[in-house]
């Protein structure tokens, strides 16, 4: 099968390898297209190591071909996406049962854009955060996957106001699209945002932004980190405080989940594909890439020069 494989110089080849057999729990799967997604630039610079070369990808679409032991056989055949663990930018991926879900009629492409960033954003606005009606809501990172995600699962969660932060014009443009009341640029916040306060904040970039947010957190609010876009430096809050106003400081980490208790991150998952495939959640996939140019799409990605979701075409 072909696959593309990541060299220790941190370049992409594509190459021929044999095809993996599921085992015990797991599913093969003949892969249509593949979700591209932090985690590749992660891998990429080494802040995830893995013995080289790797064969990246952590999300893909398509049917199964094969079943491993303790999988019923009769899903073979079936429209599927899912979440893996790794070698999703192959002809064929090993992914595990559990999160591997039936797509029914909704196209394998837009089935791909789900990936991690679906349950993700479903789990920060309805578990982590616990968004309630009429709370107003602040999203960075705000024309990215799980930020035009999350906005809409806000919405639909009751939210009265829902603010985003983005890193130019042009992604403001974008972010426009999926329903925030005001979008402001990273370099206005916080002070354009002068004293209002919000309920929620959804956090993935860390270090001083973190910091900004905990002070623009109205009582009883939540600051949900969820990843370090910006800087992996510590932020350390002080406890007394957060307790003296009611905030409260919550990390989400899907990966960590999905090793832990795979049945809950495949309970999410399982409602964000139900909300897209009855029309009242978009993925919108802005970018389509061959197995050859990968390395220029992880580096798109990277540079901050995409929105919405990157797929690559591998069938």
């Amino acid at each position: 099968m072909k696959a593309v494989l990541l060299d220790a110089d941190d370049h992409y080849r594509v190459a021929e390898l044999d095809e993996p057999a599921p085992g015990p729990g797991q599913v093969a799967i003949r892969v249509a297209y593949a979700g591209i997604q932090w985690g590749d630039t992660m891998v990429r610079d080494g802040h995830f190591p893995v013995a080289r070369p790797f064969v990246p990808g952590f999300e893909a679409s398509g049917h199964v071909v094969a079943v491993g032991e303790g999988v019923d056989a009769s899903r073979i055949g079936e429209p599927v996406t899912a979440l893996t663990m790794a070698g999703a930018y192959a002809e064929v991926v090993l992914a595990p049962a559990v999160l591997t879900l039936g797509i029914g009629e909704l196209l394998p492409r837009t089935a791909a854009g789900l990936g991690w960033g679906a349950p993700t954003a479903y789990d920060l606005i309805n578990t982590a955060a616990q968004v309630r009606p009429g709370e107003s809501v602040l999203i960075h990172a705000a024309a990215g996957g799980v930020g035009t995600l999350a906005a809409q699962f806000a919405r639909l969660a009751g939210a009265g106001r829902i603010v985003g932060v983005v890193g130019n014009d042009l992604r403001a443009d974008y972010a426009a699209r999926f329903g925030f009341d005001r979008l402001l640029l990273r370099e206005a916040f916080p002070a354009e945002l002068g004293e209002e306060k919000f309920d929620v904040i959804l956090d993935p970039v860390g270090g001083s932004t973190r910091h900004a947010g905990l002070a623009q957190l109205a009582e009883h609010g939540r600051l949900v980190a969820y990843g370090n876009l910006g800087s992996y430096e510590p932020v350390l809050a002080n406890t007394n405080d957060l307790l003296m106003q009611g905030k409260s400081l919550v990390t989400y980490n899907s990966n960590l989940l999905s090793q832990t208790h795979p049945e809950r991150l495949a309970d999410s998952f399982r409602r964000a594909l139900g909300h897209v495939a009855d029309g009242r959640v978009r993925v919108d996939i802005t970018a389509e890439y061959d197995l050859a140019d990968l390395g220029i799409a992880v580096q798109h990605l990277a540079e901050g020069t995409t929105h919405g979701k990157s797929i690559l075409r591998v069938a």
